[in-house]
């Protein structure tokens, strides 16, 4: 008897791929390289997302970095990843936070809530956890100008976008839909049930903001493409009424949908599957630490080895050979970790 199957490769078939012969590289849907050392590289995420910046930069790629450090700053520890990115937004971990920051860049949105006043000191709610908050109005207005103005010249200036997303739960004001990349009164801020809402994000919500940013984006730059991937990274706690562990299920599975959404229907954009790769029945939890959550090194690296493609060696970026400030990337705690602080 004729039917499809018949004509289907061996990687349509689990005990052809997956049960045997399985290679990580094998899962990508594409036939070409995804990344190439002449390309300009932008990227933003989640906590996990920071992990490839060490590599890229120690296998010699162009990853664009607008916004640095003063040297007097340089030196010492960062704070909850502001300086691993293309400029100093931090951990994004939902697409709305993304088309925020760059609605916010462009001059289109300005948020209600400007900043929160702590301790004489004043904090940016979209970043809280910066290491040197400013202690005047003025200082805080040109820095974040400053920032804005640096992290549009980044998105700007690429060739390539890499976007994780984290997660679907978030929280918002009340007054604009404002969102923060953490629960205010967590990181900073003193939490108000009056003027913050707990906002659990639907595929369609996440569709809907990542078309808009991408349309955003190419208006002034054309010819960017996107990675797209989800973090393999569980919740570290939920809003919702359920159990971390279904709540985490229910949130990857809503990114993963919109992920491949987005990459089925939109020009120049293409999915990586980070996800699968480290939670996947054939890795057998091998790339978990022991508390079930944190990435390993061994899984950190077999992502990078499959991201950067077979003609690029793994020696070549291995973790020895990556500064000693990078290294920290791979065991960095991340501003959600303050959801699970007493």
């Amino acid at each position: 008897m004729d039917h499809p199957y018949k004509y289907q490769s061996n990687l349509a078939f689990w005990s052809r791929s997956v049960s045997s012969n399985y290679e990580p590289s094998k899962i990508l849907d594409t036939d070409f390289q995804l990344l190439h050392p002449t390309e300009k590289i932008v990227s933003a995420g989640s906590c996990f997302a920071s992990n490839i910046v060490p590599y890229l930069q120690a296998g010699g790629y162009h990853y664009i970095k607008t916004e640095i450090d003063l040297p007097a700053v340089a030196t010492s520890d960062d704070n909850l990843g502001y300086s691993n990115f293309s400029a100093k937004y931090g951990f994004i971990y939902t697409a709305r936070h993304l088309l925020q920051l760059y609605e916010r860049a462009l001059g289109i949105f300005v948020p209600h809530e400007e900043y929160w006043l702590q301790d004489e000191f004043y904090i940016d709610p979209y970043r809280p956890g910066l290491k040197f908050p400013s202690q005047t109005i003025q200082e805080f207005r040109q820095i974040t100008e400053q920032h804005l103005r640096l992290t549009r010249e980044a998105f700007e200036s690429a060739d390539v976008f890499v976007f994780t997303f984290g997660l679907t739960e978030s929280w918002e004001s009340s007054v604009d839909g404002a969102v923060f990349p953490v629960c205010p009164g967590t990181v900073a801020g003193e939490f108000d049930a009056s003027k913050y809402v707990f906002r659990n994000f639907s595929t369609e919500d996440i569709v809907s903001d990542m078309n808009k940013f991408m349309q955003l984006l190419r208006q002034n730059n054309p010819s960017i493409r996107f990675i797209l991937s989800v973090s393999p990274v569980p919740l570290v706690a939920t809003a919702t009424h359920h159990h971390v562990l279904p709540a985490t299920i229910y949130s990857k599975s809503v990114l993963r949908v919109a992920a491949q959404t987005l990459a089925e229907k939109s020009s120049n954009v293409d999915y990586f599957p980070a996800y699968e790769i480290i939670t996947g029945p054939q890795a057998a939890g091998q790339y978990f630490e022991s508390d079930f959550r944190n990435v390993t090194k061994e899984g950190i690296e077999i992502v990078m080895s499959t991201l950067l493609g077979s003609k690029i060696a793994l020696d070549r970026v291995k973790v020895a050979e990556i500064s000693p400030r990078g290294a920290n990337l791979i065991q960095l705690e991340c501003d959600e970790a303050y959801l699970d602080s007493e």
